[in-house]
Parts: structure tokens; C-alpha cells; sequence
């Protein structure tokens, strides 16, 4: 078996998640992890002692597809320059209403260069984005309810880590019913910082400007974070003209844990892709998974 060569970029929370998934696919290899100019040569995670870490993808030699692990507001910059060598990308980004600027604007470069690009292959955006296609499909006239947590959101807690005077941070979703939410959010702050300025910007961030916040200050984050989500999706619609179709999907997991092994397995189905970009709502579900499709048409069918 010719195994994808896959590298990760990033290496926080998801990317180490992201190398024990690869290490876990028996059609891939990890083939290095790019870091920060500043990460490289310091004192290394010993997980990674047999990796080699570089600055830049182009010093890894042949990669078939770069794995995205970095803030979503790098996403754009990052995949670009990827994709113009040639190389798939895959990323989690999680900011709703930009994904459909994001994947024309990534699509055009894909295009250009040969290349296939997934966004947002998380689990929301991404799995939670293809079970809501299917409730539309089963119900097509009702509404959905998303509701999230309680649980850790990566993206809200990076967004707050990026306030100016924030030292660090949590930010930690609940859900109130009905697909409204509220946003938990704890802050360690840098020495001299203005709690009452920094409450300001993190409540007029886009992550947080549609929810209602709370922020508190606390002194020491570390002793709050524990990295499980869930999601409890419910719809109450029509099939045909018959009503009170009621359908549920719940999850509870560890975020950075399933977030990285939705982009591993999307990292397998950009190999089967036109070049372009591509939600995970538009790929057949077989294209994600290690085998062929007669075996998986006889096993799930």
C-alpha cells in the first residue's frame, strides 16, 4: 500500500491529537509537523523525539496533504500558501458565516494549482454540519435546534487568548435550549491590564457578539480546563405532509480528540476530490473512510 504522506502544521491541543489519529491509520504516515520559527529546536514534547519539525512544509520533501491546525484566523493565509505547492490542505475553520467566502476564495487558489482544499472538517462545522443536511432531507419542511455543550469551544478560547492583556483563557459554551447559548468565559490577565477593557473587547469579538457573555477574572486558568464538549441537535418537522417528524443526534466527546480525527479522515477523501474546495457536506461519506467501497456497501448498506 502506497501510504499518504501527511504533515500537520500547528502543533497545540489538535495537532497533538492529529499525530495520534495518523499514527492510528493504516493508509497514512506522518511525515513531520510544521512549527513556529520559535517552537523548533526548544525543548520538544517526547512524543515527538522521532519527528522531524521544521519551519516551513517545503522542507519535508513530498506531501500529499497538510493538516491545519492552527487558529481559524490563520486558516486562510496558511491553506493559500500550501495549496499554491501543490498540496491538499484540510482545516477545522469555525467561524459559520465566513465559510462561504472562505471556500471561493481557497477554491479559486486549489484550482489554479492542482490542488483540493476541505474546510471546516471539524465536528461543527463538519460531522454536525452533514447530520443537519440529513435531517433537512428526512424532514424537509421543520426547524433545527443546535445545542452545544457545556464544554470547552477551541475557537472561542483562542479568540479570547488573542484579546490584548489576556495572559489566558477558557471560554466554555452552555447551552440554554432552543439552539441559544451562553458563553462562560475566564481570564487570567497580564500584569497591568484593565479587566473592565478587556470584558469590553472579548463581548464585541465576532465569536461572542451573538451570545450573551460572561467573563470573570480568575488567577489561575490551568486549574479550570477540562477539554469535553457535546452537542445535542434536535428537529421537529414534515415528511411529505406528515408532521411531528421528531429526530435527535447527541454527542459527548473530547474536542481536540474528535476534531483532529474528522481532519485526518478528510485528509484521506481530498485524495479523491476534483481539484477545488470542499465542505464535508458535498463528499460521499465513503471517500473519509480506509477501505474499498464494495467492502462498505456490504458491511453499512
Amino acid at each position: 500500500m502506497n501510504k499518504l504522506k501527511i504533515a500537520i502544521v500547528g502543533y497545540g491541543n489538535v495537532g497533538r491529537s492529529a499525530l495520534e489519529a495518523i499514527s492510528q491509520e493504516p493508509d497514512m504516515e506522518l511525515v513531520g509537523i510544521v512549527r513556529r520559527k520559535n517552537s523548533v529546536g526548544a525543548d520538544q514534547p517526547l512524543e515527538l523525539s522521532r519527528t522531524k519539525i521544521v519551519t516551513t512544509i517545503a522542507e519535508l520533501g513530498k506531501v500529499d496533504v497538510a493538516v491545519l491546525c492552527g487558529p481559524t484566523r490563520s486558516i486562510k493565509e496558511t491553506a493559500s500558501e500550501i495549496l499554491k505547492l501543490g498540496i491538499n490542505t484540510v482545516d477545522s475553520f469555525d467561524i459559520h458565516g465566513e465559510i462561504p467566502g472562505l471556500r471561493a476564495d481557497l477554491g479559486a487558489v486549489a484550482k489554479e494549482h492542482n490542488a483540493v482544499s476541505i474546510i471546516s472538517a471539524g465536528w461543527d462545522p463538519g460531522v454536525n454540519s452533514v447530520i443537519r443536511g440529513w435531517f433537512m432531507a428526512m424532514a424537509p419542511k421543520g426547524i433545527t435546534y443546535t445545542n452545544y455543550g457545556p464544554g470547552m469551544s477551541m475557537g472561542h478560547t483562542v479568540a479570547v487568548k488573542a484579546v490584548s492583556g489576556v495572559k489566558n483563557a477558557l471560554s466554555i459554551t452552555v447551552p440554554a435550549g432552543m439552539g441559544i447559548h451562553r458563553r462562560m468565559v475566564y481570564v487570567e490577565l497580564e500584569a497591568g491590564a484593565a479587566f473592565e477593557e478587556v470584558e469590553k473587547n472579548i463581548k464585541q469579538d465576532p465569536y461572542f457578539i451573538k451570545d450573551r457573555t460572561y467573563v470573570t477574572q480568575v488567577e489561575n486558568i490551568e486549574n479550570l480546563i477540562d477539554m469535553g464538549h457535546g452537542v445535542l441537535m434536535e428537529r421537529k418537522g414534515v415528511s411529505g405532509i406528515t408532521q411531528n417528524q421528531i429526530m435527535k443526534f447527541e454527542l459527548k466527546v473530547n474536542n481536540p480528540a474528535l476534531t483532529a480525527q474528522v481532519m485526518v479522515s478528510s485528509a484521506r477523501a481530498t485524495m479523491k476530490q476534483k481539484p477545488g474546495c470542499y465542505t464535508m457536506i458535498e463528499i460521499p461519506v465513503v471517500d473519509y473512510l480506509c477501505g474499498g467501497i464494495d467492502a462498505f456497501v456490504k458491511s453499512l448498506v
